[in-house]
């Protein structure tokens, strides 16, 4: 069975925008999924932090091409922090959904664009954002501290079967 894309998903697979490379790209993302062997990349142009171009290259099914088409069309003219702030659900949404088994090329697009952000922040000097919720390295949870005092008791007999 095939799956349904809508009215909004078959014209970003058809008449894709901001198809090609920049190549004098200020960053450039690049994403995979091995499980359906999609590959994306994406190219942006920054000045004064925003996003003046946005363009793409997916080798990938048709929900990839749509996702890649979307995504574009969502960055250009935003700031970085706009651009980190759009989300997988964002790319999916403006397409009028996806079918579930083609979620991940919604992922794919989104992770494509804040690589390329996150590569031109790098280049610049800068330390990219951490995902929400994550922890810098100097605020690792130390509940897996070990205490060198106390003796680890290892099974000596093996469970028969």
């Amino acid at each position: 069975m095939s799956p349904q894309y809508t009215k909004t998903v078959m014209e970003h697979f058809t008449n894709p925008h901001n198809v090609g490379e920049i190549p004098d790209a200020d960053g450039i993302g690049e994403v995979g999924n091995p499980v359906c062997g999609d590959l994306m990349y994406i190219y942006i142009k920054v000045k004064d932090d925003i996003l003046t171009d946005v363009k793409f290259k997916t080798f990938g099914c048709g929900a990839a091409i749509a996702t890649s088409s979307m995504v574009t069309d969502l960055a250009r003219g935003k700031t970085l922090d706009e651009g980190l702030k759009i989300t997988r659900k964002d790319v999916a949404d403006n397409l009028g959904g996806l079918p579930p088994q083609k979620m991940h090329c919604s992922n794919l697009a989104a992770d494509g664009l804040h690589e390329a952000i996150h590569d031109y922040l790098r280049k610049q000097g800068r330390e990219p954002p951490l995902p929400p919720g994550a922890k810098k390295e100097h605020e690792e949870d130390d509940h897996c501290v070990v205490d060198v005092d106390s003796p680890i008791h290892i099974e000596d007999t093996v469970p028969k079967p």
